[in-house]
């Protein structure tokens, strides 16, 4: 994996784009925020060979979005995971079943995520963000999917209670830092989801999850595409894209994670997320 892009904020808190060294130690900056956002394809695809790095133990690593990026996630979307849950009566939906995060609830690889008062713990579900590159209006599935510029390896932590207090699952999908992203991979290096990228979601290191891109029952071109019918989308914008079967709500009897607990989501091609789960304050 030769690109894996971040974002981070130095010591004058503005926040910058870099490129990760190989080994993670280092970021190599890149551009500002916006500038990135302004052109990401120019920077997916810079040469970073001899430019100054710093450390990442010099700087705070942020998810690479903008603040007014809009976060569009997917549900049921894997046939196994609509049969293990409380939606099976129902069948496959329709449509892309949507609900939406605010960048406020992302997070980054490293970070904890901390369980909220209500809550007796949080559910894991490993998944793969689509990063947009491009403005889209009324797209066609082949447009859109041109237009993501970018892939990151993800954990859409969700606080169950919450999400189940009422058929709207926005609260339960916006607790403190439970979204927490990998480094951005260039779509030239991950290929299309289509060929099928296997997802792996570990607790303590025992395996929770595991599935594949390809069983996807909407893909990213199409629910794109579907999306821009309504409203356009911008460089920036995120599509999580659902999650395997496997998780810990649907089991019996439940598993939820709980402070100590640490969660991994690993998809080939986009590496190893890694989060602990801590008491809320």
């Amino acid at each position: 994996m030769s690109v894996r892009l971040v974002g981070y904020r130095g010591a004058d808190e503005v926040t910058m784009i870099g490129s990760l060294t190989q080994d993670g130690a280092e970021v190599i900056p890149l551009a500002g925020l916006e500038e990135f956002w302004s052109d990401p394809r120019r920077f997916t695809q810079a040469d970073v060979v001899g430019l100054p790095a710093m450390s990442t133990t010099e700087v705070l690593l942020v998810p690479p979005v903008l603040p007014g990026a809009r976060v569009i996630c997917i549900g049921l979307n894997y046939m196994k995971h609509v049969a293990e849950g409380s939606y099976a009566a129902e069948g496959v939906p329709p449509h892309p079943t949507l609900f939406a995060r605010w960048p406020t609830s992302l997070a980054v690889d490293g970070a904890e995520i901390p369980v909220p008062a209500d809550e007796d713990g949080l559910d894991w579900e490993g998944e793969v963000v689509a990063y947009v590159g491009a403005t889209l209006s009324e797209a066609t599935p082949e447009e859109a999917l041109s237009a993501v510029v970018g892939y990151s390896t993800f954990n859409d932590i969700t606080a169950r209670r919450a999400q189940k207090l009422t058929s709207q699952w926005t609260l339960g999908k916006n607790a403190d830092r439970s979204g927490p992203l990998g480094p951005l991979v260039p779509t030239e290096e991950v290929g299309d989801l289509r060929d099928g990228l296997e997802i792996r979601t570990r607790v303590n290191g025992e395996l929770v999850q595991e599935g594949s891109t390809d069983e996807m029952v909407y893909t990213v071109g199409e629910t794109l595409s579907f999306i821009s019918r309504t409203f356009t989308l911008n460089p920036g914008d995120l599509l999580a894209t659902g999650t395997p079967a496997g998780v810990g709500y649907s089991r019996t009897p439940p598993w939820l994670m709980e402070p100590g607990d640490v969660v991994e989501v690993e998809v080939d091609r986009l590496g190893v997320l890694r989060n602990t789960i801590i008491a809320g304050a």
